[in-house]
C-alpha cells in the first residue's frame, strides 16, 4: 500500500523520463471532478517530487498536478506504442512527452493547481514535516506531535496524521510502535518527548532504508535481525507468534472517522495502565 517510501521511488522512476521533456499530450477521466490538463501541453515538465503521500509534478508555466494514490492508486510508465498492463479505462491521468507515456491508474486525487498556491492547498498547506524531505524537522514532528488538538488521540492515530508528520501510513505506524515497544492504545498525552522522539527517529530510519535501491519490490523493516520472522515483525500477521515472546500477534481497526487496521503484540506492547481516579 503507498506510504511515503512507495511514492518517494515512484516520483525518482518517473523523474529521469519527465524532467526538462515538453508535453505532448495530456488527458484525464473521472469519477470525480475532471482536471482541465490540456492546458499542460506545449509546458515543459520543470520537477517531479514526493511531499509525503502526495506525487506532484510542475510545469515551466506555473501549474503543479498533484496525485493521491490512496489505496488503489498507481503511477506506470510505458513507451510509445508499448502495451498497457492495465485497461485504459482504469486511467485517471495520461502524460506524453517525447519517448514516455505516464499513466496514473486508478487513483482518487487527480487535480491541476497552481503551484504559486500550494502553500494555500487545504491538504499540502497543512502537512507535516515530510520524513524523506532532505531538511525533514524532528524537533517539529514532535512538536506537532505534542498539540493539545491530539493529547486524547492513540499514538497509532497521531503517528498517521499527515498533518503531524508527513508519510507514515497503516505498515509503518504498526512496526514503528512495536520496535519501541509502545502500545498502539496509549495517548499522545501518556508519553514524553523522548518516546515520541525515539517513534520519530524510528520512522525515519525505516522510511529511509526503504527508498535505497536493493532489487527488492517488498518493504522490509526487519533488516539486520536475523531472527525476524519475514519483512515485517506484525503486520499483516494476526495470529501468528511474536518474533519476540510468541504470543500471537493481535489485529484492530483504531480511529472513529477513518478506522485502520492496528497489528500489535500484547505482551510487548502492553495496554496503557488506567488509574482509577481517587473518591
Amino acid at each position: 500500500m503507498p506510504e511515503g517510501d512507495t511514492l518517494y521511488r515512484t516520483a525518482a522512476g518517473l523523474r529521469p523520463y519527465l524532467v526538462g521533456r515538453t508535453v505532448t499530450a495530456a488527458r484525464a477521466s473521472g469519477p470525480g471532478p475532471i482536471p482541465q490538463v490540456r492546458r499542460l501541453i506545449g509546458q515543459e515538465i520543470t520537477a517531479v517530487e514526493s511531499v509525503g503521500k502526495n506525487l506532484l509534478i510542475r510545469f515551466d508555466g506555473g501549474l503543479e498536478l498533484r496525485t493521491h494514490l490512496r489505496m488503489t492508486g498507481s503511477w506506470h510508465r510505458y513507451r510509445p506504442g508499448e502495451r498497457w498492463r492495465r485497461p485504459p479505462a482504469r486511467a485517471r491521468l495520461v502524460l506524453e512527452v517525447p519517448g514516455t507515456v505516464a499513466v496514473c491508474f486508478d487513483a482518487p486525487v487527480v487535480e491541476l493547481l497552481e503551484q504559486r498556491a500550494e502553500s494555500l492547498h487545504p491538504a499540502l498547506g497543512a502537512l507535516g514535516p515530510d520524513l524523506l524531505s532532505p531538511g525533514f524537522d524532528a524537533d517539529e514532528a514532535v512538536r506537532r506531535l505534542r498539540d493539545p488538538s491530539r493529547a486524547h488521540r492513540s499514538i497509532a492515530e497521531a503517528l498517521i496524521d499527515q498533518r503531524a508528520l508527513a508519510g507514515i501510513g497503516n505498515v509503518y505506524k504498526s512496526e514503528i510502535l512495536f520496535i519501541e515497544r509502545i502500545s498502539p492504545f496509549a495517548t499522545v498525552e501518556s508519553l514524553d518527548d523522548e518516546a515520541l522522539g525515539r517513534l520519530v527517529a524510528t520512522g525515519e530510519r525505516l522510511l529511509r532504508a526503504n527508498v535505497v535501491p536493493t532489487g527488492r519490490a517488498e518493504r522490509v523493516t526487519t533488516t539486520g535481525d536475523r531472527g525476524a520472522p519475514g519483512p515485517l515483525y506484525v503486520y499483516g500477521r494476526a495470529g501468528r507468534p511474536c518474533h519476540r515472546c510468541r504470543r500471537p500477534i493481535q489485529r484492530a481497526r483504531q480511529g472513529e472517522a477513518l478506522p485502520r487496521l492496528t497489528y500489535w503484540c500484547p505482551d510487548c506492547q502492553p495496554a496503557p495502565r488506567i488509574i482509577a481516579p481517587d473518591v
